[in-house]
């Protein structure tokens, strides 16, 4: 079987050991527009951490067993102990956790609204697969960051047990049930399809983080054909993902 982490090798996070080094935060941030843009990166994923720990707890009360509830609620931990990280972060260079977040706090919500699960099976696909996307785009977005802010990305990127969790459960519950398959498979291709519409709707919004990621800042950034090849990789990570739990993707 495949493991739940290969995925996510074929993404940024490997491809960044190609890149050199652009320098450590206090060089790249004298560029007010470089500043910007990971502002605008660090608010988006200190709320995604946030949210996540929210969503964890409440997917808790979706779990069968005591097991199962209280291995939920320490993934919420891990995910309020990045959360903590990252508002750390941008109190030290600065920045107010709260207005740095707020743009995001709209299109998050509103992803998690449209995907919110309607049983304990979806709510682990989510799970894993929601999640890994966001963390496919950001371990991409990495590789172009001053040594500072990529080592925080990938630090609180690293998984906090959703993928062999999620796996081995989902699984489990598709031996038990397979007529649940085909339901599960039509819930991963909607996650995919709505992360995908909301992490383009909200780099369209935001200008710095934009031009961070077509190469308008002065540092090693995407061009226009680089963004089209970073979704491609994570569509394609996605379906290695799906694969992992037994589903078309």
């Amino acid at each position: 079987m495949e493991t739940p982490q290969e995925p996510a090798a074929t993404t940024g996070a490997d491809a960044g050991e190609s890149y050199p080094s652009i320098g450590d935060w206090d060089s790249c941030a004298a560029d007010p527009e470089y500043r910007a843009a990971v502002l605008d990166l660090l608010g988006a994923l200190a709320y995604g951490e946030l949210s996540a720990f929210e969503r964890l707890a409440e997917d808790a009360k979706l779990a069968p067993t005591l097991e199962d509830k209280a291995a939920l609620a320490g993934m919420a931990a891990a995910e309020f102990h990045h959360y903590r990280q990252l508002h750390d972060r941008l109190v030290e260079v600065g920045a107010d956790p709260s207005a740095a977040m707020l743009p995001f706090a709209e299109p998050l919500d509103s992803f998690h609204r449209m995907t919110a699960p309607a049983d304990w099976p979806e709510s682990l696909v989510k799970a894993y697969v929601g999640d890994s996307i966001a963390a496919d785009f950001y371990r991409e977005v990495a590789v172009r960051l001053d040594d500072d802010t990529r080592e925080l990305v990938l630090r609180v990127m690293a998984d906090t047990g959703h993928a062999e969790f999620a796996v081995g459960k989902v699984r489990g519950a598709i031996e038990a049930d397979p007529k649940i398959g085909g339901r599960l498979a039509l819930w991963g291709r909607r996650l995919m399809g709505e992360a995908l519409s909301q992490a383009q709707r909200v780099v369209a919004q935001r200008d710095a983080l934009s031009n961070l990621l077509i190469g308008g800042v002065e540092v090693r950034g995407f061009d226009l054909v680089e963004v089209g090849k970073m979704f491609n990789r994570i569509t394609e990570a996605h379906t290695r993902r799906m694969a992992a739990l037994g589903l078309a993707s």
